[in-house]
């Protein structure tokens, strides 16, 4: 196995022989993250969720989307797949994922979520970035972006007619949601809001997305986490990675307004857990490289008070905070941002 090892919260062992995958001793998968009722609440990627019997059941549902070929294992040990499994899992023990909801995507690229959620009985609006935009922002080129329906049900979980009758197409830009999309019973997004331009934005984006919801939906998120720095990261660019600060400030901005979200932010202590997967990448990929930090997925899981006003105002703070932000990165040429972000990786800054 190629890559390096994470140690976290121990003394790191001695290097292990070239070649090996990396070891620790007394190394025990812990349990699934869920709330005293049992149910799961915003934590991140680790191998003890991605191989319980809850995700094991979800990733043989959707097996046509990620085992091409058929290797018959019951998961990947990958991260973007324990983000479509945490996504699944979180709606439906909510309760979500029945005939007559309905859920908003963002940022759907070729996901296999909307198809699945189809094939449950929902009526889904998936959207992603127009063409134009996302041919500029390379996701066409890479293959991970939905242009139109059909895109969606390329994996075949959801029966062809009954896809067309309950899945529409929009083309939105997550930094503008249009007005018209609300009264949803949930929405959700994998690893899409860090890809917004700035902290900032992305910040803003799940705090604006919950004016989609009707009041007890349920939104469910998967982003970039930054796992070993709470003060330095990519603040931004085409991808950032959100510190535990960053989170803590969304919810609490959440809270205040009653929505429910709590969040654990242990890291696992698994060997797999402990592997950061770098280039040439190996079949154990739920840590990585993002810059200089070692980054892994954060799912969060936010339920929107029942109380909740049908519009919540922006507050003048907020407001000015976003405006400052967008104004000194769009002062800050191309040529000098490949400058701070050289210096930056350079100090771990």
């Amino acid at each position: 196995m190629t890559g390096v090892c994470l140690w976290l919260g121990e003394p790191a062992p001695a290097e292990p022989p070239p070649g090996e995958a990396c070891r620790g001793s007394d190394i025990r998968i812990t349990t699934i993250v869920v709330m005293a009722d049992g149910r799961l609440r915003s934590s991140l990627c680790t191998e003890a969720s991605l191989t319980s019997d809850r995700f094991v059941s979800w990733a043989e549902r959707i097996r046509p989307a990620w085992d091409h070929g058929g290797s018959g294992l019951p998961v990947l040990v990958h991260r973007k797949l324990w983000e479509w499994l945490f996504i699944i899992e979180a709606l439906s023990e909510r309760g979500m994922l029945q005939p007559g909801r309905r859920g908003l995507g963002f940022g759907v690229g070729n996901d296999p979520l909307p198809s699945l959620f189809a094939s449950l009985g929902c009526e889904i609006v998936a959207t992603d970035l127009d063409v134009a935009q996302a041919t500029e922002a390379g996701w066409v080129a890479g293959g991970q972006h939905a242009a139109a329906l059909a895109d969606l049900n390329r994996a075949g979980l959801c029966d062809p007619d009954q896809f067309a009758q309950r899945v529409s197409f929009q083309p939105v830009d997550m930094n503008r949601i249009p007005d018209d999309l609300r009264g949803f019973d949930f929405t959700w997004s994998a690893c899409a809001f860090e890809h917004l331009g700035t902290i900032e934005r992305g910040q803003e984006f799940l705090l604006r997305q919950m004016g989609c919801l009707r009041p007890g939906g349920v939104a469910v998120h998967t982003t970039e986490f930054n796992v070993s720095s709470n003060r330095s990261t990519v603040t931004w660019g085409p991808t950032v990675v959100f510190r535990r600060r960053d989170i803590d400030w969304i919810v609490r901005q959440l809270r205040h307004w009653g929505d429910r979200i709590d969040v654990d932010f242990d890291t696992g202590s698994s060997v797999s857990d402990r592997h950061v997967d770098v280039p040439p990448f190996t079949n154990v990929h739920l840590k990585t490289m993002v810059s200089s930090y070692v980054t892994t997925s954060l799912a969060l899981v936010v339920e929107k008070s029942p109380d909740s006003p049908p519009e919540r105002p922006i507050d003048p703070w907020r407001q000015a905070r976003l405006r400052g932000s967008d104004a000194w990165h769009g002062r800050v040429g191309p040529r000098w941002r490949k400058v701070v972000s050289r210096w930056r990786t350079e100090t771990g800054r």
